[in-house]
């Protein structure tokens, strides 16, 4: 009986270090012991294994240990054989446990510095993962993967894997798992499995997985005389035709296959400068005359080392038509580069959607900055049939304004708050005034009415420079304003622009409201319609028209305070919307809000395309987008939505 059980004794004996090891159950000064001589003196060919042993104690010393090794504070006291965290003091090295405890201090010469390589330390680094992966807190293991996003590798893969299983944090896992396919994707050693990777990055319009597959696509553009076997070809190209015939001959030069090219006229200054007797190189001028001739007596001149190898025309030709040219891909497997290609088209097709939605997303904010602008004009420039020139400066009152108040009241948000009715009442003061003073004695005589508009824009530009000077002035929005609503790495806005466009659909709530719900809106609409009767049933029409032309420009003040906050605060700020605001009020219907609605939408869409069809010119576009216009007027004079009534009849 103890003859059969000796040999399984034996054998459980020999098989429980390694079962222990494998289990982390191997104390961890065991193993430093064990492995000392590595340690002390590494080798990147060597000491993966060690690294892979000290992991697997699983003891929190050894995170430590690492760490210190990798950031080259760790030390070999000579007096125990023992390895510390070391640091200077004085002449001596202070030395702390790897479990942190107070170790005292050593002689400076007792204590051997470890200062691994480069190629340790890059070792030492994946090795930390593991531990930094499966730390108890979520910020260190949040940031270990920004540490494997900034650089990583193929050692990165398996801790990531063992990760995903553990992790708990629903954020945390799912950043793992993509982190995880990404590495997988550039460094993983298996073929099959960075496709896999790819085909999940399928749609993914991050900038990261771009960056990541755009290198599986990088070419070298090469020549040879035939197409190589094995080769993994991108394109292959014809001189002339996908492949300019100077860059072609330029690459065969460059590697080697052909001499520089030489032009006529270089051949012919070389040639005159070597006549003999009547010839060049045997070859009479008189043969020189033709191409064929100047060619013979450079093979000649060539042959007898009187001038340096260079190719002729004829010979550039017959060297480009002897050679192939083609693109290789740098990656040499056609599997990787195929399954990149088929991931990035489905990803520039997503990409054009994005860009599209981005840009619908601009034209919205751009109709909303205009209608806030225009609003204001299409009452006064509607109800009354006033062209106010002067509608760009009370915008820029309500600016001015809203700088004022800051410059009193610090709290940003409070500060916009207070800004947006004072910017009311201030412009609707100076409109009731300039309604009061001028407008009322020009109704009827539009010409004479845009002459004196245009004349008070200019006075209230004037006076705007000498109270605030030239220069532009802040009008800060709140901190809660500040950055972009961004739905993905392409389609985001501004808060800024989102609250305007907010801010516009307030206003054309409160229209609305006052148009259909209140007594002024009902006089009104009378006035507009037929002034006289409105005067018969007792309304006052020059008491609507002050009214209304005040309640214009104050919303244009208000409208002001909306775009400061985006904009330069500068006397010229009107004029820069001026022009917008009455093709909007124009092109959507006069006197209208839902035609001023629509005319905003035209134009800030056709604006924003314009400037996508040519970026690199905005005046341009602005011209494109005035020729549209008239084109539009001439087939539409009274815009999108028809006003009834005495505006039409007129």
């Amino acid at each position: 009986m103890f003859r059969f059980l000796l040999p399984l004794i034996l054998a459980v004996l020999l098989v429980m270090p390694a079962a222990a090891r494998a289990q982390g159950g191997m104390p961890l000064d065991a193993v430093l012991a064990e492995h000392r001589d590595q340690i002390e003196k590494p080798s990147r060919q060597t000491i993966g294994p060690v690294i892979d042993a000290i992991v697997e104690t699983r003891d929190p010393a050894a995170a430590a240990m690492l760490q210190a090794w990798g950031d080259r504070v760790l030390g070999l006291n000579a007096a125990d054989g023992r390895f510390y965290i070391i640091a200077r003091q004085g002449d001596d090295w202070a030395l702390t446990a790897l479990d942190g405890t107070d170790a005292g201090t050593a002689p400076r010469g007792t204590v051997t510095e470890l200062r691994p390589n480069a190629g340790v330390r890059e070792l030492i680094a994946a090795a930390l993962v593991e531990f930094t992966l499966t730390d108890p807190d979520p910020a260190r293991r949040a940031q270990a993967l920004d540490s494997i996003a900034r650089s990583p590798s193929e050692a990165h893969i398996e801790p990531l894997r063992d990760a995903a299983l553990t992790e708990t944090d629903p954020v945390l896992k799912a950043r793992i798992a993509r982190l995880e396919r990404l590495v997988t994707l550039q460094h993983a050693p298996l073929i099959a499995d960075r496709i896999a990777a790819m085909e999940g990055f399928r749609g993914d319009i991050s900038l990261d997985v771009r960056a990541a597959l755009n290198p599986l696509l990088a070419t070298t553009r090469k020549v040879a005389t035939e197409l190589p076997e094995g080769t993994n070809i991108a394109a292959v190209l014809t001189p002339g035709e996908n492949l300019d015939e100077a860059e072609a001959y330029a690459l065969l030069v460059s590697a080697g296959l052909a001499p520089p090219h030489m032009t006529t006229a270089e051949q012919k200054t070389a040639l005159a400068a070597n006549i003999v007797d009547g010839a060049v190189g045997g070859v009479p001028l008189a043969e020189l005359a033709s191409q064929a001739g100047r060619d013979r007596a450079w093979e000649a001149l060539e042959a007898a080392g009187s001038v340096p190898a260079a190719a002729t025309d004829a010979e550039v030709a017959e060297a480009l038509s002897a050679h192939v040219f083609f693109d290789e891909y740098r990656q040499p497997n056609a599997e990787i580069t195929a399954a990149a290609r088929d991931t990035l088209d489905s990803i520039e097709t997503k990409v054009a959607l994005m860009q599209a939605a981005d840009l619908g997303l601009d034209a919205v904010s751009l109709a909303s900055i205009y209608f806030l602008a225009a609003i204001g004009l299409a009452i006064t420039f509607g109800v009354m049939g006033v062209i106010n020139m002067a509608h760009g400066e009370f915008i820029m009152m309500g600016a001015y304004t809203g700088y004022v108040v800051q410059l009193f009241i610090p709290d940003r948000t409070v500060s916009i708050l207070i800004a947006l009715p004072l910017a009311f009442a201030v412009t609707f003061l100076a409109g009731v005034a300039m309604e009061r003073l001028v407008i009322r004695h020009l109704y009827k005589r539009p010409l004479e009415t845009l002459l004196a508009t245009f004349g008070i824009s200019i006075a209230l530009q004037q006076i705007a420079k000498n109270i605030f000077g030239t220069q532009a002035r802040p009008l800060t929005a709140p901190a809660w304003l500040d950055g972009q609503l961004a739905f993905n790495d392409i389609v985001a806005i501004s808060y800024i622009r989102v609250a305007i466009f907010v801010m516009a659909m307030i206003f054309l709530i409160f229209f609305l409201w006052l148009m259909k719900r209140t007594r002024l809106g009902l006089e009104v609409r009378a006035v507009t319609q037929n002034p006289s009767m409105a005067a018969s049933m007792g309304i006052d029409p020059d008491r609507i028209n002050m009214l209304t032309f005040g309640l214009g420009s104050g919303i244009a003040g208000i409208a002001g305070v909306a775009i400061g906050l985006f904009a330069k605060v500068t006397s010229e700020l009107g004029s820069d919307y001026i022009v917008q605001s009455f093709m909007t009020v124009v092109v959507g219907g006069v006197g209208n809000i839902w035609g001023t609605l629509a005319g905003a939408a035209l134009i800030g869409g056709l604006q924003k395309v314009i400037e996508w069809l040519n970026p690199a010119n905005t005046l341009a576009a602005q011209t494109y987008m005035i020729l549209f216009i008239i084109l539009f007027i001439q087939f539409r004079p009274r815009g999108i939505i028809a006003l009834r009534g005495r505006a039409a009849g007129d």
